[in-house]
């Protein structure tokens, strides 16, 4: 079957997803990530928004979290404090995830959203953290969506909008931060995840056509890649759900 980058670094972000899972999606690829978990290997999960909308049936892809298509049959339409509560409450273990996106990453997952360039004299202007730091403070599990790019996988970000593993395995709890962190940066050329011991990125999966060698050249600082396998691709069930199921339209595909 022939695919896309944009469906498989979807299908490879939905097998990080597990059958219970709480999941705590922004719009766009993270959405449908959630969505084809749901629909293909995780039933159990659940979706919620931060605007408060909790196990949402999402038929249609909202275009954005304050879309009503988000409450469509949900459990419990809430508020903003009821949604960051949930994110939050570690009485459900560690099944709670976020999934996010940025700009900017660094070798332990620390997360830039916010500029480029000096803070008070960026080159650009980004919309910032929103949820984003609350979801990777306190989070027990993340999952990061980022474009393979040199420019974007920096010795250090240019702004830290929100905190992986801050610089080190110790880090976090230096920091005041419960347990948690960072598991895994799906790119377009790969999976990346985090060491038990240093809390560094390294290489999991590389995708089919796509070396090791090629990663490395696209980042500022290098990682462990003698663990990679390639990825296994889409399979055509995974595909018709993902095109059919979950964005007919091609919205964000």
């Amino acid at each position: 079957m022939e695919y896309t980058l944009r469906e498989m670094m979807t299908i490879m972000a939905a097998r990080e997803i597990h059958d219970g899972d709480i999941v705590f999606c922004g719009t766009g690829i993270p959405m449908l990530a959630a969505m084809a978990a749901k629909n293909i290997n995780a039933p159990g999960s659940i979706m919620f928004f931060e605007t408060g909308a909790l196990d949402s049936k999402l038929e249609e892809i909202p275009m954005s979290i304050a879309d009503s298509r988000v409450m469509y049959k949900t459990s419990s339409n809430l508020g903003i404090m009821e949604a960051f509560c949930t994110m939050q409450n570690r009485i459900t273990g560690d099944h709670v995830v976020a999934i996010l996106g940025a700009a900017q990453i660094d070798k332990f997952g620390n997360l830039n959203s916010t500029s480029l360039g000096d803070y008070f004299h960026p080159s650009v202007r980004m919309p910032g953290s929103g949820g984003a730091c609350d979801a990777a403070s306190f989070v027990p599990r993340l999952i990061i969506f980022i474009d393979h790019e040199r420019r974007r996988f920096k010795k250090k970000v240019d702004y830290l909008t929100s905190p992986g593993y801050l610089d080190g395995p110790d880090g976090r709890r230096k920091a005041g931060l419960p347990d948690g962190g960072p598991a895994a940066v799906v790119t377009n050329m790969g999976v990346m995840k985090f060491s038990d011991t240093t809390k560094e990125l390294y290489l999991a999966n590389y995708y089919p056509g796509i070396t090791p060698q090629k990663i490395l050249e696209n980042m500022e600082f290098s990682v462990d890649v003698s663990q990679a396998t390639e990825a296994v691709p889409p399979s055509e069930a995974e595909l018709k759900i993902l095109r059919d199921t979950c964005d007919p339209h091609r919205l964000i595909l």
